[in-house]
């Protein structure tokens, strides 16, 4: 998002109080879970992995980021940004299996993954669908977003549906991978929400900051927490099989929380 106003559902003179009333719920939603995600988002990444407040932290983390994502996803279609419809339902997708990952045994698919698979492939169509839109439009621009930003996400999603569709095919994924699905998921939905932030409301922030180098770094720190910790993970020996062929996974997936 650019400009804030544009993702408010603006309601026509003479609306029953009851649809203002459900207007201005879904933005305190929106809102305060964005707000609640954003700070329990980088707690999680502070905290000492597997600690009591990482988990605590991880927990409101995903419990905020529904909110949010679901909100936006369901008011989006209503607004001048109807592409946040498919962003909504991206951030959604992505914290709800990461999550569900590490509830998961290892080597266990049950009928969560499978309808998590169709709702990536339902944010897809949604995501080509805009594309049309965009497409047919002389200036290739939906509701302020560039089509080749759609481009972007549709991409990823992509990637992710068929990472989904490898893991049920396989029965499950665990060691190192596991971790690995855990992480660049929870990941990449903070980052969505840092730079929806940080990148997408300027508009809040002192003039002097806006447009600076400092907004985009704390938009795509989370992107680089993410390279570091999969690198961490997929080519370090600390979560490779040890020598009776386990592999040392670290407390907080162990205990299957969050």
């Amino acid at each position: 998002m650019t400009d804030a106003s544009s993702a408010l559902l603006h309601l026509p003179p003479g609306s029953p109080l009851w649809l203002g009333l459900a207007a201005t719920l879904a933005l305190i939603l929106h809102i305060g879970g964005g707000s609640l995600g954003l700070v329990s988002g980088t707690a999680a990444l502070t905290f000492r992995k597997g600690g009591r407040w990482h988990r605590r932290a991880g927990n409101v983390f995903f419990v905020s980021m529904l909110t949010m994502s679901a909100v936006a996803a369901i008011v989006a279609p209503f607004t001048a940004r109807p592409s946040n419809m498919v962003g909504g339902m991206f951030t959604f997708y992505l914290v709800a299996t990461a999550w569900a990952t590490v509830r998961r045994k290892e080597g266990e698919v049950g009928v969560f993954e499978v309808g998590a698979f169709l709702l990536g492939l339902g944010a897809i169509a949604g995501g080509a669908a805009l594309i049309g839109l965009a497409a047919g439009n002389p200036t290739r621009i939906l509701g302020g977003q560039p089509v080749q930003a759609l481009y972007v996400v549709v991409a990823v999603m992509a990637l992710a549906a068929a990472l989904d569709l490898n893991m049920i095919l396989r029965g499950g994924v665990s060691g190192a991978q596991r971790i690995a699905r855990h992480l660049w998921r929870m990941c990449l939905g903070l980052f969505i929400a840092t730079s929806s932030f940080f990148l997408g409301q300027q508009q809040v922030f002192p003039a002097s900051v806006r447009g600076s180098p400092i907004l985009l770094v704390l938009a795509v720190a989370p992107l680089a927490v993410m390279i570091f910790w999969l690198v961490r993970v997929r080519f370090t020996n600390r979560f490779k099989p040890t020598g009776g062929g386990s592999i040392r996974e670290p407390t907080f997936l162990r205990r299957r929380a969050c």
